[in-house]
């Protein structure tokens, strides 16, 4: 096993370092902020790397907000970035439905578990959907829920495709008419799988822990279409054009960030300490992704590199 690269406070081998790439591709939660607290020194960090020429890409696993949604954020923070520089797996997911699946009527409509993110960028794409935000699956489930849902009554005809996404408001009756959808054959997807998502300097279940209890009652993993899926890596490629071998991967999560570079086989990982996984955990026999560099925060390849 490779032991990772540790560039804090040294100023050379972050130069060094820098200098290797053409492209970064940056997870956001955990990385550049824990909810709505953006990390020191960060926009000062994506200013140099812009100003030495880097491309900078946001490559979130959070489908609760779109990429509108993002760019209002990234902008209420005061970290400078557009549009076309965010790539979620909102989007991701999207993109996938539309232009890969391609599903045709009568078939053609989403099942969705999940916020408002997942919602504008099927719109985006064109693509018909139910569930979601929508009041009607915000309640209780009833007896006749149960009757409706059994006998498929209750259940729309054009669904051919389950969509799951972090939700905050999940509940029985969303998980069960999800369920019937797929007994029936409706394809399985996720915009990720992640197990936890890091919220104000905290840990709360994540995106995977949405779509868990239907991969425990139908038996079926859904098609994940976030980190570390390299449908998602196909995707950024095809729309940013760069070289992978010049191209690094920064982010926090082994199972999700740094196990999507080395999968698609980017030039370089760089893993952060401010969210979930630290050095105990690629230190472990078991580990499931090993960066190729590490510092404790993302400032720490800007600010030392700028004193130099």
């Amino acid at each position: 096993m490779t032991t990772p690269k540790y560039l804090t406070g040294d100023a050379a081998a972050i130069n060094e370092f820098i200098d290797r790439f053409d492209v970064f591709l940056l997870d956001c939660d955990g990385v550049i902020w824990s909810g709505e607290h953006v990390f020191e020194g960060v926009v000062e960090t994506l200013e140099h790397l812009r100003s030495r020429g880097k491309k900078t890409v946001f490559v979130t696993n959070n489908s609760t907000k779109s990429r509108q949604e993002y760019l209002k954020k990234f902008t209420g923070l005061g970290i400078p970035s557009d549009v076309e520089e965010i790539f979620g797996s909102a989007y991701s997911a999207s993109v996938y439905i539309s232009r890969i699946l391609k599903l045709a009527p009568p078939k053609n409509k989403v099942f969705v578990i999940g916020e408002a993110g997942i919602e504008h960028e099927l719109r985006s794409e064109n693509v018909p959907f139910i569930g979601g935000t929508d009041p009607a699956f915000r309640r209780d489930v009833t007896p006749e829920d149960f009757k409706g849902l059994a006998d498929g009554s209750l259940l729309d005809p054009e669904v051919g495709c389950v969509l799951v996404g972090l939700d905050f408001h999940i509940n029985y009756l969303k998980l069960s008419h999800a369920l019937q959808y797929l007994r029936r054959g409706a394809i399985f997807l996720a915009t990720n799988v992640d197990s936890t998502f890091p919220m104000s300097h905290g840990f709360f279940p994540g995106a995977g822990s949405m779509s868990m209890p239907l991969v425990y009652s139908t038996g079926q993993k859904p098609v994940a279409l976030g980190k570390p899926s390299q449908a998602m890596m196909d995707a950024v490629e095809g729309k940013f054009q760069f070289d992978r071998e010049r191209t690094c991967m920064v982010g926090d999560r082994l199972d999700t960030d740094i196990k999507f570079g080395i999968e698609g086989k980017l030039g370089g990982t760089l893993a952060v300490l401010t969210g979930v996984s630290q050095k105990e955990h690629w230190e472990a026999a078991d580990a499931v992704a090993v960066p190729a560099f590490y510092v404790d925060k993302l400032s720490d390849i800007g600010l030392v590199a700028r004193k130099q």
